[in-house]
């Protein structure tokens, strides 16, 4: 598993709630398990006392999300620098698929171990660790916040333009849409003064 999918942990998190729509789907036991995907054994230590966990993390992260879309690349990295103090990641090596080859030597690549301590722990260190990477090797402004609001959603851009403004194609077509409708309206109103200004006034003389 590459570590550059372990980013995705980070994104999948601070994407659990929508805070200008006042939505958040990290409420129970389940919905903290659900964040794990295969990392079963990492997700059945999951209790009560991580929903609360991994919502401060998830604030954390979030912090991160939006200094790197507000352009402030330090800060950004400070916070980021700060969660992985806290929540150190454990890599190991690991070599379960092998070689296409009469061999049969396996395919030594780097894995990041489930954490000893708690669910929380482990899922924090694993998300921080997976957005270090993409950070330091695409750049602090490939991680972004959606721009069509009300959504407030993370993504990573990993574009070759570095175009990626919105987290999906949803909110894409929502916002440029929109935009449409906003050109179009100013188009009319233009229109509309244009003709009011053209029409002939009444001089007192002629009447």
């Amino acid at each position: 598993m590459e570590l550059a999918y372990y980013s995705d942990f980070a994104v999948r998190l601070v994407n659990s709630e929508e805070p200008l729509r006042e939505k958040d789907t990290l409420t129970s036991v389940e919905s903290v398990r659900a964040l794990f995907g295969p990392m079963q054994q990492l997700a059945r230590r999951a209790g009560e006392a991580d929903i609360t966990r991994l919502k401060g993390v998830r604030t954390r992260l979030r912090a991160v999300f939006t200094a790197a879309a507000e352009g402030d690349e330090v800060r950004a990295v400070d916070l980021l620098n700060a969660l992985l103090l806290e929540y150190p990641a454990s890599p190991q090596i690991s070599g379960h698929e092998y070689r296409d080859d009469d061999t049969g030597r396996p395919l030594w690549h780097l894995h990041l171990a489930e954490h000893p301590s708690n669910a929380t722990a482990g899922y924090a260190a694993i998300a921080c660790m997976g957005l270090t990477f993409q950070l330091t090797d695409l750049g602090v402004d490939r991680l972004g916040i959606c721009e069509a609001g009300p959504c407030r959603n993370a993504y990573i851009d990993t574009s070759t333009n570095r175009s990626k403004r919105y987290c999906s194609d949803r909110c894409a077509t929502r916002a440029n849409v929109a935009a449409y409708r906003a050109r179009k309206r100013r188009e009319r109103e233009l229109s509309g003064r244009t003709a009011d200004g053209s029409q002939p006034s009444t001089a007192s003389g002629d009447r």
